[in-house]
């Protein structure tokens, strides 16, 4: 049998064979400020996740600040506003990183970034950052992924609106360029996204065409798309975290607040242990229910020489007696003995 795919990210080892490897990401939901940002490092250590994510990048490094319409968002959760105005506002200042490293490396999480230039790639090198996260946009900037990957870090890279091809070149370049392992994440971008539109079955698919770890990154409300994705076999788990909605927020709509947020991780790994393997013994913890399966039994006393009718014997709990298999096969036996009401039937007690 083919070995499981797998990577390890600060000696965590991520694949199907072990527990859903899930990420809290905080994106812009700190609203400006680098204290929220902090107290949102400590509420989402406090759920159980295996990993924090930021954003790693300024208006300046993603888009740029230009008067034309392609530079506005026409409709969705961000209608109106230019990318400009919408990045400068979500956006996680570079010099807030080192405390946010900080603080996520005192609570014991592991904490990584998503880059969207070579600058900022640079400074989560030298922050010491166990992994890199290619956003869904940025699948296709090979350049990127080529620069990223060459710090030979792992790399978990969004596939929200590419297709077959760009998903394996974007795997490809990052192992030709030096990563020493790639996790795929299934991702609509739509924010929020429908739980029409989800399609997790995907899942499946890419783990059955690509060689590596298979996720979700999951911009639907609550946690059943993702509690499914582990179902189809995801082994990392990505969604957004913010304390809370009604404090508004770029990505607030379809964040989870730490209660869910922790549900969240709850569920996926209950999720995965359940899924198991294909099994059809007795379990041990089955062994004491065996007593009560049915079986036959006296349900009227029967003298010596009688024989068993549907009056007198009977299929019910508990299981002491012969299967029910047999019944049929002893009707119209006679009884060996006297046999009295509610004794469990035996073979010896026949003629």
């Amino acid at each position: 049998m083919a070995k499981t795919p797998e990577i390890e990210i600060a000696g965590r080892k991520i694949g199907a064979a072990h527990e859903p490897y899930v990420i809290c990401e905080l994106s812009g939901n700190h609203n400006g400020s680098l204290d929220r940002a902090l107290v949102m490092v400590d509420a989402a250590a406090d759920t159980g996740c295996d990993a924090i994510k930021i954003q790693t990048y300024t208006a300046d490094t993603i888009t740029m600040d230009v008067d034309r319409p392609e530079f506005k968002i026409h409709g969705g959760l961000w209608d109106g506003r230019s990318l400009y105005e919408l990045y400068e506002e979500a956006h996680t200042p570079f010099e807030w990183h080192a405390a946010i490293f900080e603080r996520a490396r005192k609570r014991g999480v592991t904490i990584f970034s998503s880059p969207f230039d070579e600058t900022a790639v640079d400074l989560l090198a030298d922050l010491g950052a166990p992994a890199y996260k290619i956003a869904s946009f940025e699948a296709v900037d090979l350049p990127l992924i080529r620069y990223a990957a060459s710090k030979g870090k792992p790399l978990i890279i969004s596939t929200g609106m590419a297709n077959l091809a760009e998903i394996q070149t974007a795997r490809d370049t990052a192992l030709a360029a030096g990563a020493p392992g790639v996790v795929m994440l299934h991702c609509v971008s739509s924010y929020p996204a429908t739980f029409a539109d989800a399609n997790v079955r995907t899942v499946t698919d890419m783990a059955q065409r690509f060689d590596c770890p298979i996720g979700l990154s999951d911009h639907t409300p609550g946690t059943a798309a993702s509690v499914a994705a582990v179902a189809m076999g995801a082994s990392v788990i990505e969604k957004h975290f913010t304390l809370a909605r009604a404090d508004g927020g770029p990505d607030a709509a379809f964040s989870l607040e730490p209660n869910e947020f922790k549900a969240l991780c709850d569920d996926t790994k209950a999720a995965w242990a359940a899924l198991g393997q294909a099994h059809y013994d007795v379990l041990g913890s089955e062994r004491g229910s065996l007593l009560f399966r049915r079986s036959l039994y006296v349900t009227a006393d029967v003298k010596a020489g009688q024989p068993l009718t549907r009056a007198n014997v009977r299929s019910i709990r508990p299981g002491n007696g012969l299967p029910p298999a047999h019944f049929e096969e002893v009707l119209g036996r006679t009884a060996k003995r006297d046999l009295a009401r509610g004794e469990p039937l035996a073979w010896d007690m026949l003629a």
